[in-house]
């Protein structure tokens, strides 16, 4: 099985592309890392592609004059980089996708989609608005993504107990251990041409196995 070349999107601390590094050096993910794209001159996980030699740019929503513009900045790079898929982990500024980069650029959400998803739904403010809900689980999603937020055909979820003594630091921290497990799967599943795509629905990922 040929390694997948991955770019990795960060906006922030960079425990996302943290784990898939650790499950790789496991031997755990059979991938390459190509590139990594921040949203943020300060995100801590730059140091994670500047520790491994990893090539990294940052490319801000700001800088650029539209959306337009700033998509074809990110996957032109991703193109120089040869990347054969992109992930999302944690980046926080939306992404306009092109044709050639349909279904090849993946998400993890930190809930089970459609429920506490879209524009603001990100980080702890997730998991505070599952709490203040009064939901009894929780959980995280895969998905394909397309040109709307936390949107796109579903590869994989699992999900957790929301427990009655929860915080939002607790319930996100649960959630998070879900995260590493699923990603990784879930990008071996692709390596392995599992994933199948048809009518916005994915088959070949048994999501709660």
């Amino acid at each position: 099985m040929k390694p997948l070349s991955i770019v990795v999107l960060i906006s922030g601390g960079g425990t996302t592309l943290n784990n898939l590094l650790t499950y790789h050096d496991n031997g755990q993910l059979p991938v390459r890392f190509v590139g990594v794209v921040s949203s943020n001159h300060q995100a801590k996980g730059l140091k994670y592609a500047q520790q491994r030699q990893i090539d990294h740019q940052v490319l801000r929503r700001r800088d650029f004059s539209s959306p337009e513009a700033h998509r074809d900045s990110v996957f032109d790079y991703c193109r120089k980089q040869q990347a054969d898929i992109v992930i999302m982990g944690g980046y926080l500024e939306h992404l306009l996708i092109p044709q050639d980069y349909q279904h090849r650029v993946i998400n993890i959400h930190p809930s089970l989609i459609p429920a506490f998803c879209g524009l603001g739904f990100y980080g702890h403010r997730v998991h505070q608005a599952v709490l203040d809900f009064g939901a009894k689980v929780s959980g995280c999603t895969v998905h394909f993504v397309d040109n709307q937020y936390d949107h796109g055909p579903i590869i994989a979820q699992r999900a957790c107990p929301v427990l009655d003594n929860d915080s939002a630091e607790t319930l996100a921290a649960r959630v998070f251990q879900l995260e590493c497990q699923l990603l990784p799967k879930c990008i071996t599943a692709i390596a392995e041409d599992r994933i199948k795509v048809s009518h916005n629905r994915t088959r070949g990922f048994e999501s709660l196995a």
